[in-house]
C-alpha cells in the first residue's frame, strides 16, 4: 500500500524541503485527482476560521489570531497585504525557481468535529484551491503539501482523526513559490483559499474514478476503478449502474449494461460498463441533453459500498481535414475567455455568480468558453452541461515573463505533466469539455509536448490545443496542437492562410477582440469573414469580465463581502469606485488593461455584447425582394419553433407599426421567402423593417420574451430633401464669428480630438494626435462675411502639422439656422479622432430623442447590432462609465434628434445624411484629465459632437487596429444640419 492510501508518516522530512523553494516538489501527500464527485455528504468546512498572516513562511505563528472567511483571498479581507496586478512581469525580481524572502504566508486553523457515524471509514480532506503553495497539518502531524493553484488538492486523514473527536485542522497557504513562476497569468495577484474546503468519509473500499464514454451513436462505456484502504480488495466486489433512473440489466430495452475485463490486484480493481442507448437524445451547445448515470459499487453481498453520480451527455468532437466536428456538425466557436472573478471576493465565486455569468453570455448569442487560463470552478462545468457550452479546458501553465526558459526545463517538466493531467482527470466526464487546452503564454518546449503525449493517450476523444505550439507556423503538422489557435492574428492573415491551399488543421483565434474599454470595433467583418471562408472557424473574445475590484475612496482599501449593494449598472456608488492596477498603491502595475471585458465588474453588459447578439443570430434576414423578404435559421442542430417573432417597422416620419410573425419550420441551414408583414405607406421617406426575436417559452437560461436577436433590412432608401428656404431675418453671429443662440451655452467650433479610449491610447494614436496639438487647437478668425439671411465664416487652427481650415455658413431658415461647415486636414493629419463639431446647451434638456441607430451605444465600427428606430435615452444614461473615463456614448448613423426638458422645450438637430452623434455632460478635456468615474464632476447643459467622419474603435490596445476604411483620411470634409428651437 502506498503512502497516499495510508496517509503520511508523522516525521515525514518533505516538510522540511521548503516546498515553495523546489520545483521537483509538486505535491506531497496529496491523493490522486479523479472524476468521483464527493460533494454530496460531505461535512462542509467553509466560514470563519481563526487567521494569522506572516511576513515569511518561516516565522514564527505566535501573537493573536484574527479571523478570515473561507474560501477567500486574503487580499480582500482587511489585511495589508492588498491584490496587485500585472500582465507580463512578475511581482518580484527573482528568476525561476526562486521566490522572495519576503513572502506573506496565510495561517488558517479550526476545530473540526468528526462526526460519530463515519467510524470504520476512510476520511479525505479536500481543499478547493488555494494560491499558491498548501501545507497541511492535523493536530500539529504534517499531512501534505500541494501545489497548482486552481485544482483541489484531497489529503486521506484516515489514522490521523478520529470519528466522534474533535481535531485542529491547519491550512498553510505560501503565496509566492517556484509555483508562481507558471500562474503568470493577466490577472490581480492573490493570496488564500479560494475555492470550499470540505471532508468527507468513504466506505475503505470505495470508487477510486470514474470515466464516462457516452458517444453520439447511443454507445456508452463507464471504466471504474476501486480501492481499498484496508489492503487487499475483497474477493467478489461488483458494479451495478443506472441511467436515467432505469437499472440497466441484460434484459433491459438497451442492448446490454455488464461488467466487462475486470481485473483484481492487491490495491487496484478495475471494471467496465457498457451499455447502447437507442434513440438517444444527444447533446451539443444547443440542445444540452443529460442523462443521469449512477455508479455503484457493491460488495459480495449486494451491499453498496459507494456510490458516483453523473449528468453524462451524448456527443462525439473529432477534427475531420480542417474542421472541428461536435456529432459530425461543423460548428461555428462564439467564445469568450473568462476567469474565476468577482468585485468583493476576487477569486472566489459561488454557484449563483457561475450560473448568472453562463446565463448572461447565453442571452448574448455567446456558445464557448476558454477557461484562461487555469481550470474553472467545478460548478462551472455542471452549469456548462446543464445550459450548453462547449468549453476549451486549459491548464494552469503560464509563465509569460520567463516562458522561454521554463519551456524547456526539466525542473518544471513534472509540474506540467501533474497540471495538465490533473485537469483532465477532473474533468474529463463533462460533454461540455471539448479541447483541451495545454495552458496560454508560456512559449513552447519539451514540457508542453510531454504533457500533449499524456493527455493523447489517455483521452484520443478530446482535440488538444496550445497557441505557442503553432504560433510560428499555422500549418505545421506532429506538434503539440490539433488547432491552429492564434493570438489577435489579423483578420486577412488568417482569411490568407485559409485560402492559401496550406491549411492542414481548424483556425479558431483563442484570443482576439480585445474588450478594453470603448473597443471591439470591426467585430461583425471578422464573422462576415469567418461564416464565409471555409476553414475559419471562430474564436475567443477577450475577456469576459472587467476585473475592477470595488475599493472606498476614502482609505484605498477592497470593499470585500459586505458590498453587495454599492454599484448597479456598471457604476459603483458615491464614495467607491472600480480599482484597476496602482489603485492599491502598488509600484509595479499594468494600470486598467485588466479591464478588458465585454461585461463591466458587476456583470451589467457592455455596448458590445449587443453587437455579439446579433453577429449570433440563430434567424437573419438573409434579403429582401419586392415581394417579400427570405428568413434563415443560422442555427446547428435546433429549429426555430423554440422561437417567436414580432416584425416592426420604423418609418422617418416617427411611425413605427408592429405585427406578430410567425416563423417559418426551418432545419438548421435552411431559407424561405416569408411575404412583407406591411404595405409600404405610399408617402415615401426611408423605411426599416425589424423582425424582433424572443424566447417562445421559458428556457433554462432565459425566461419566455427574451430578446435574442433584432434582424433588420432597409426596405426604402431616404428620400432627399428639399433644402429649406432662406427667410429674410438675420443670424445672430458675435465678433468672433461664433453663433450666438439661447438654447446654446457654446457655439459650435471644430472638433478633431476625443478623449483617447484605451485603444487610442496602447495602440499609439493618442499620442500622435498630443503631439499634433489636436487635442488643444487655437481658432482664430481669418474672415466674417455677413449677407441677408447669412453669415460666412472663416477661421484656422494651427497644430504641428499644418494648419486646418474651417467653415461655416450660418443661414436663417423657418424656425431656426442652417449650419453648412467644412474643415479642410493638410495631408500629414493622416489619422485623425474625428472631425466635426462640439457645441454646448443650456441646462435642463435632460432626454435625447433620435431616429438612427441604437438604443445602445455604437460606432462606424461597432453597429452592427443597434437597429435603425425611433429612441429616447435619459441624457444620462447616453454614456457608458468605461473603467477608465474616454470616449463613450456615441451614436452612429443618426438622421435627427431633440435635446428635451420635461416641458417638452428644447432643440431639435437635423443631419443632412447619417452622421455620428455624441450627447454627453462631460468635455472630451473632462474625462481626459481624470482616472476614474469619481473624479468627474457632469456639466448641467449637455456636450454635443456632430461628426462628418468618426474614427472606428478596431482593438489595438492588443490586437489589430481598425481598417483604414474606418479611419479619418486628410483632405476637405463638409457636412450640414439644422438647428431649431422644439
Amino acid at each position: 500500500m502506498t503512502d497516499a492510501l495510508r496517509g503520511p508518516r508523522p516525521a515525514d522530512p518533505v516538510i522540511a524541503l521548503r516546498p515553495w523553494e523546489a520545483p521537483e516538489v509538486t505535491s506531497w501527500g496529496r491523493l490522486p485527482m479523479n472524476a468521483v464527485d464527493r460533494r454530496s455528504g460531505a461535512l462542509p468546512l467553509d466560514g470563519d476560521w481563526r487567521f494569522r498572516l506572516l511576513p515569511t513562511p518561516d516565522a514564527p505563528v505566535g501573537g493573536a489570531w484574527s479571523s478570515a472567511y473561507v474560501p477567500g483571498v486574503w487580499t480582500m479581507q482587511g489585511t495589508d497585504d492588498l491584490p496587485q496586478y500585472l500582465n507580463v512581469r512578475m511581482p518580484f525580481p527573482e528568476f525561476p525557481p526562486h521566490s522572495p524572502a519576503a513572502n506573506p504566508t496565510g495561517v488558517y486553523e479550526r476545530e473540526v468535529d468528526v462526526p460519530a457515524e463515519w467510524a470504520g471509514h476512510r476520511i479525505v480532506l479536500q481543499v478547493g484551491a488555494a494560491e499558491s503553495v498548501l501545507l497541511v497539518h492535523v493536530d500539529g502531524r504534517p499531512v501534505g503539501v500541494s501545489k497548482d493553484s486552481h485544482l483541489a488538492a484531497e489529503f486521506d486523514l484516515t489514522g490521523l482523526v478520529s470519528a466522534g473527536a474533535r481535531s485542529v485542522v491547519r491550512l498553510t497557504v505560501v503565496k509566492w513559490s517556484d509555483a508562481s513562476h507558471i500562474e503568470d497569468q493577466d490577472q490581480w495577484w492573490h493570496g488564500g483559499i479560494t475555492r470550499s474546503v470540505l471532508l468527507y468519509a468513504t466506505d475503505p473500499l470505495h470508487l477510486s474514478d470514474v470515466t464516462v464514454r457516452a458517444s453520439f451513436d447511443g454507445s456508452l462505456r463507464v471504466d471504474c476503478r476501486v480501492r481499498d484502504a484496508g489492503g487487499a480488495l475483497p474477493e467478489g466486489w461488483y458494479v451495478s449502474g443506472e441511467l436515467d433512473g432505469r437499472l440497466l440489466t441484460q434484459d433491459a430495452e438497451f442492448d446490454r449494461f455488464n461488467r466487462e475485463d475486470e481485473r483484481v490486484s492487491d490495491f487496484l480493481g478495475e471494471a467496465r460498463l457498457t451499455a447502447t442507448v437507442p434513440d438517444v437524445r444527444t447533446w451539443n451547445a444547443e440542445t444540452p441533453e443529460l442523462y443521469a448515470l449512477t455508479v455503484r459499487l457493491h460488495r459480495a453481498d449486494g451491499t453498496v459500498a459507494d456510490t458516483s453520480r453523473h449528468r453524462i451527455g451524448f456527443r462525439d468532437v473529432e477534427i475531420t481535414g480542417r474542421d472541428l466536428l461536435v456529432n459530425g456538425e461543423r460548428v461555428f466557436i462564439r467564445g469568450v475567455n473568462r476567469h474565476d472573478f468577482h468585485p468583493l471576493t476576487g477569486r472566489t465565486v459561488s454557484y449563483d455568480d457561475l450560473r448568472e455569468d453562463l446565463v448572461t453570455l447565453k442571452r448574448f448569442g455567446f456558445n464557448a468558453i476558454r477557461t484562461s487560463h487555469y481550470p474553472g470552478d467545478p460548478t462551472l462545468y455542471d452549469l456548462a452541461d446543464e445550459l450548453g457550452f462547449y468549453v476549451v479546458d486549459e491548464a494552469d501553465i503560464e509563465s509569460h515573463d520567463h516562458a522561454h526558459e521554463i519551456a524547456d526545463d526539466p525542473r518544471y517538466l513534472n509540474a506540467f505533466v501533474d497540471r495538465v493531467s490533473r485537469m483532465v482527470l477532473r474533468d474529463k466526464n463533462h460533454p461540455s469539455v471539448i479541447v483541451w487546452s495545454l495552458g496560454n503564454e508560456s512559449d513552447y518546449g519539451a514540457n508542453h509536448d510531454a504533457a500533449a503525449g499524456w493527455v493523447r493517450r489517455h483521452d484520443p476523444t478530446r482535440p488538444v490545443q496550445y497557441e505557442g505550439a503553432a504560433k510560428l507556423d499555422w500549418a505545421a503538422t506532429g506538434d503539440a496542437t490539433d488547432i491552429a489557435c492564434p493570438m489577435y492574428a489579423s483578420l486577412e492573415e488568417c482569411v490568407d492562410h485559409a485560402l492559401s491551399g496550406r491549411q492542414t488543421k481548424p483556425l479558431i483565434w483563442c484570443e482576439y477582440s480585445h474588450a478594453m474599454g470603448n473597443s471591439n470595433g470591426t467585430l461583425a467583418d471578422h464573422w462576415a469573414a469567418i461564416e464565409s471562408t471555409p476553414g475559419l472557424q471562430g474564436g475567443f473574445i477577450w475577456e469576459f469580465w472587467d476585473h475592477g475590484i470595488l475599493q472606498r475612496v476614502n482609505d484605498g482599501r477592497p470593499v470585500g463581502r459586505g458590498g453587495v449593494g454599492l454599484y448597479d449598472n456598471g457604476v459603483a456608488a458615491p464614495g467607491h469606485r472600480w480599482a484597476y492596477g496602482g489603485d492599491f498603491g502598488e509600484a509595479l502595475h499594468d494600470g486598467a488593461f485588466i479591464a478588458d471585458g465585454v461585461v463591466f465588474p458587476d456583470r451589467t453588459p457592455k455596448p458590445v455584447m449587443y453587437e455579439h447578439r446579433e453577429i449570433a443570430a440563430p434567424v437573419r434576414i438573409e434579403c429582401f425582394r419586392h415581394e417579400g423578404i427570405v428568413l434563415g435559421n443560422h442555427q446547428h442542430f435546433r429549429g426555430l419553433a423554440w422561437l417567436a417573432g414580432e416584425w416592426e417597422l420604423s418609418l422617418a416620419d416617427g411611425r413605427t407599426l408592429t405585427a406578430p410573425a410567425e416563423l417559418p419550420d426551418l432545419r438548421p441551414g435552411e431559407t424561405a421567402p416569408v411575404p412583407l408583414p406591411f404595405a409600404l405607406p405610399e408617402d415615401g421617406g426611408e423605411a426599416w423593417l425589424t423582425l424582433r426575436v424572443t424566447t417562445a417559452a421559458d428556457e433554462p437560461w432565459a425566461p419566455r420574451g427574451t430578446v435574442l436577436c433584432v434582424p433588420q433590412v432597409r426596405l426604402r432608401e431616404a428620400v432627399p430633401q428639399a433644402p429649406m428656404a432662406v427667410q429674410n431675418r438675420s443670424v445672430e453671429v458675435d465678433d468672433d464669428g461664433l453663433l450666438v443662440h439661447p438654447l446654446l451655452t457654446r457655439a459650435p467650433t471644430l472638433s478633431l480630438w476625443r478623449a483617447p479610449t484605451d485603444n487610442d491610447e496602447l495602440g499609439g494614436m493618442a499620442p500622435r494626435w498630443r503631439d499634433w496639438g489636436l487635442d488643444a487647437l487655437v481658432r482664430k478668425v481669418t474672415e466674417v462675411r455677413r449677407t441677408s439671411g447669412r453669415v460666412a465664416v472663416q477661421a484656422e487652427y494651427a497644430c504641428e502639422a499644418g494648419v486646418v481650415r474651417h467653415a461655416q455658413v450660418f443661414t436663417a431658415v423657418e424656425g431656426g439656422v442652417r449650419v453648412e461647415e467644412s474643415a479642410e486636414l493638410p495631408e500629414q493629419l493622416d489619422d485623425v479622432a474625428r472631425v466635426g463639431c462640439v457645441f454646448e446647451t443650456v441646462a435642463g434638456l435632460d432626454l435625447m430623442e433620435w431616429y438612427g441607430q441604437g438604443p445602445w451605444e455604437s460606432y462606424p465600427d461597432r453597429g452592427f447590432g443597434a437597429p435603425v428606430g425611433h429612441h429616447a435615452v435619459p441624457v444620462d444614461d447616453l454614456f457608458t462609465p468605461y473603467l477608465r473615463p474616454q470616449e463613450s456614448g456615441g451614436r452612429h448613423g443618426v438622421r435627427h434628434f431633440t435635446l428635451s426638458a420635461p416641458d417638452a422645450t428644447g432643440l431639435a438637430v437635423a443631419l443632412d445624411e447619417p452622421r455620428q452623434v455624441g450627447v454627453t455632460r462631460y468635455r472630451a478635456a473632462d474625462l481626459t484629465a481624470v482616472a476614474h468615474h469619481d473624479e468627474l464632476v457632469p456639466r448641467a447643459g449637455c456636450v454635443v459632437h456632430i461628426d462628418a467622419a468618426h474614427r472606428g474603435l478596431g482593438t489595438a490596445s492588443c490586437g489589430p487596429d481598425t481598417f483604414a476604411s474606418c479611419r479619418v483620411a486628410p483632405g476637405v470634409h463638409r457636412w450640414s444640419w439644422t438647428l431649431r428651437a422644439l
